[in-house]
């Protein structure tokens, strides 16, 4: 084998260095680094995190993503009264407590014993139907 390979070396070393390096008017491939690639991967990272932000504003506008239950503490409803105040009715252990949230600020607004699942709850469609709601619920 080291005869074989002594005899073929002379002959391979000359024919590397008559071999052409260089071909003229070679096209070369677009540099991973320049602007135009760059800037298609910035447009195309940016789309998608506005894809993601648009989804998750869409979940969480329409209520889509479910709450979850910790513990004795449960979520009923929820409506907004103004940019950043809320009428929320959360439900601890038999009670249910009408709470008004602002930013940095919760009230009790009504203390009521839990509605039987019994009694069929009107659908609240607007923020009239639910005033009116919790208006009478307050009331009796």
């Amino acid at each position: 084998m080291l005869k074989i390979f002594c005899i073929a070396l002379p002959i391979i070393i000359p024919l590397q260095a008559w071999a052409e390096t260089t071909q003229p008017g070679a096209v070369y491939p677009e540099s991973v680094v320049a602007t135009e690639s760059m800037t298609k991967m910035i447009v195309g990272l940016l789309l998608v995190l506005a894809i993601i932000m648009v989804v998750a504003w869409i979940l969480k506008r329409f209520s889509m993503i479910p709450t979850t239950t910790a513990g004795h503490l449960k979520t009923i409803a929820a409506i907004g009264v103004g940019q950043r105040e809320r009428v929320v009715i959360v439900e601890v252990g038999e009670t249910w407590l009408v709470l008004g949230v602002a930013p940095g600020r919760v009230n009790t607004l009504h203390s009521m014993e839990k509605v039987s699942s019994q009694v069929a709850e009107p659908t609240v469609k607007s923020k009239e139907q639910f005033s009116e709601v919790l208006g009478t619920r307050i009331d009796s």
